[in-house]
């Protein structure tokens, strides 16, 4: 297997609104972030990956982008991100940027200049389409899209196909200049960009070069798996349960997508030392062997989501809900990933991000008995597997959901839709319905960093954008420094052992007790070197004796200290490593 600096790396996810504000205005900003790059490197990182602090009107927390190389006056200026490049390449940390380009904002020059003529020279930036003729459409579709029919010069349309936004309602937005429909897979005020054209393509690939020169040490790549439409964009079946066709299956990895990677490799990547990794919405095994190949004519890895689907609502087809993941289909589905690309690819590693729910009250346990514990035995069986680890910030704290109770306390775009359309469309019960999306939205991962047990958590001084997590002044970075058994250290342990040792970047990946409902167990081997994680992810007490072989191992890092785990009994939420040579 060829060695890499960025599979040996951890990499730290800042989202920047909820980090650090430095200027008391409520809001994180890069000073902020740059005010605490000592916190991350006593934390043990390498990489910081950075959500995107470009230009843009906000719709979406900034992936709306209307200028991808000028900075939201939110998060200060340009001369503020080249200081905190500065500051972080100083202290040995590298920053990667959250690359925004299967759609732009409605609001970028580009778009301006499309939307307002169908002979402009950048009309086809993007994806316009006619709409359907309302009386040309079958009696069904028009009632079951009533409420999309637009008129326009005396007539009535329907958008130009069934597709459902990512952010409820259709994929498509009417603009009055010209009677045409553009697709938006997200937001109305995030068009998507046409990847067909070559000239689009150009201004990626010519703006990414800037942004290399410039210094930064790669790209997280959004919803990159959406960029290459099908061809003809034809009606999609419609899911139970749904309003709306499934744009997203049908767009994910679309027919010319990995050429147009490839070219992106050959005309930016492939020039600089660069970390990149793809989201990939629904990528396949088969598939993530062609964007994360061992070649390098693509990316170095990707993120994908089927273990952060498994607890998807059955019932429903959608993913709120609020019943926890099975513990053996999370086994075998990670088993699937390690194993499949081991050799062949690269394994990005993660639970928590921007748009995932926290981990700790997922699959763990938040109460004050199991909190620490559970995030702890999380954060084993995960760092000690093979690929590139991701810690989200306030993941090495184990920060906790929010307990909403109100619509209102929301600011996600995503979470607030989907509870209006659900409810009113759907007919979904209120009461029923808020409890699922309390529990999976985007906002848990975006309440304020918990920096210290002082007003607003030492985040701000003003009123924070969004609700800081009332259980800040027991859980908060000032407490878990000063104390040698946090969580906080327990990953900075976690992330030294990455760093002095091969066996666990690059060993395989051998699962143990594959059908035990709560225990996740299993063997890294690599040069004659061994290591058997052990966990038991339950509130209850198990028994589990060690191999023979690993009986006279040593202890690399265990969650309840100086407790005998050759003893065959496991506490709930207890987990250990153990090595042999």
């Amino acid at each position: 297997m060829k060695k890499a600096w960025w599979k040996e790396s951890v990499v730290y996810q800042i989202y920047p609104r909820s980090f650090c504000d430095s200027n008391g205005d409520g809001i994180g900003d890069l000073n902020g972030i740059t005010s605490k790059l000592d916190y991350l490197k006593e934390l043990g990182i390498d990489v910081i990956w950075l959500s995107p602090v470009y230009r843009s009107p906000n719709d979406d927390n900034g992936y709306d982008i209307s200028d991808y190389e000028d900075i939201m006056e939110d998060f200060g200026s340009m001369a503020d991100f080249d200081r905190l490049l500065k500051s972080a390449h100083e202290k040995g940390l590298k920053i990667v940027m959250d690359l925004v380009v299967n759609h732009t904002s409605d609001e970028h020059a580009w778009f301006l200049e499309s939307r307002k003529n169908a002979e402009n020279e950048k009309r086809d930036y993007y994806i316009w389409r006619k709409g359907r003729k309302l009386n040309e459409v079958s009696p069904e579709e028009r009632k079951q899209f009533a409420s999309d029919v637009v008129e326009y010069k005396g007539e009535k349309f329907l958008p130009p196909n069934n597709w459902g936004s990512f952010f409820s309602g259709p994929a498509w937005g009417f603009s009055e200049e010209t009677g045409e429909f553009y697709l938006h897979l997200f937001s109305k005020k995030q068009p998507d960009l046409n990847w067909e054209n070559e000239r689009v393509r150009k201004e990626v690939f010519d703006m990414m070069n800037r942004w290399c020169e410039k210094g930064i040490d790669g790209f997280r790549m959004d919803v990159i798996s959406l960029i290459s439409k099908p061809e003809g964009l034809p009606n999609q079946p419609i899911p139970t349960g749904a309003i709306y066709g499934d744009a997203g299956q049908i767009c994910a990895n679309g027919p010319h997508v990995h050429a147009y990677l490839k070219e992106m490799n050959r005309k930016v990547l492939s020039h600089y030392d660069l970390i990149t990794v793809g989201e990939t919405a629904g990528v396949t095994l088969e598939e993530a062997k062609k964007y994360a190949n061992s070649d390098g004519t693509e990316l170095n890895m990707v993120f994908q989501f089927e273990h952060v689907s498994l607890d998807d609502n059955p019932k429903y087809g959608f993913k709120w809900n609020t019943e926890k993941m099975s513990l053996v289909s999370l086994k075998k589905n990670l088993t699937k990933w390690q194993n499949g690309l081991y050799e062949v690819g690269w394994n990005s590693i993660f639970f928590c991000n921007h748009d995932q729910p926290r981990i700790v009250s997922r699959l763990g346990n938040d109460s004050d008995l199991y909190r620490e514990r559970s995030a702890k035995c999380i954060a084993t069986f995960l760092h000690m597997m093979q690929g590139t680890p991701y810690v989200y910030q306030g993941e090495e704290l184990g920060m906790s959901n929010y307990p909403f109770q109100d619509l209102s306390e929301f600011r996600d775009l995503e979470s607030i839709n989907a509870f209006h359309e659900l409810t009113e469309k759907a007919h979904l019960d209120p009461a029923e319905l808020f409890p699922m999306i309390a529990f999976k939205s985007r906002d848990n991962a975006r309440t304020p960093m918990q920096w210290d047990d002082s007003e607003n958590a030492g985040f701000t001084s003003a009123t924070p954008w969004i609700k800081v997590n009332p259980n800040y002044k027991k859980v908060n970075a000032k407490e878990e420094l000063a104390r040698a058994d946090s969580v906080f250290h327990y990953y900075q342990k976690l992330i030294s052992l990455r760093h002095h040792s091969g066996l666990i970047v690059y060993g395989d990946f051998r699962l143990l007790e594959e059908e035990d409902p709560n225990l996740f167990i299993y063997e890294r081997h690599l040069d004659g070197k061994a290591l058997l994680c052990v966990c038991n992810v339950s509130e209850k007490e198990r028994e589990y004796t060690p191999p023979a072989e690993f009986q006279k191992g040593q202890v690399l890092i265990q969650n309840i200290p100086d407790r005998d785990v050759r003893a065959g009994k496991l506490a709930p939420y207890e987990a250990y490593v153990l090595a042999v040579e």
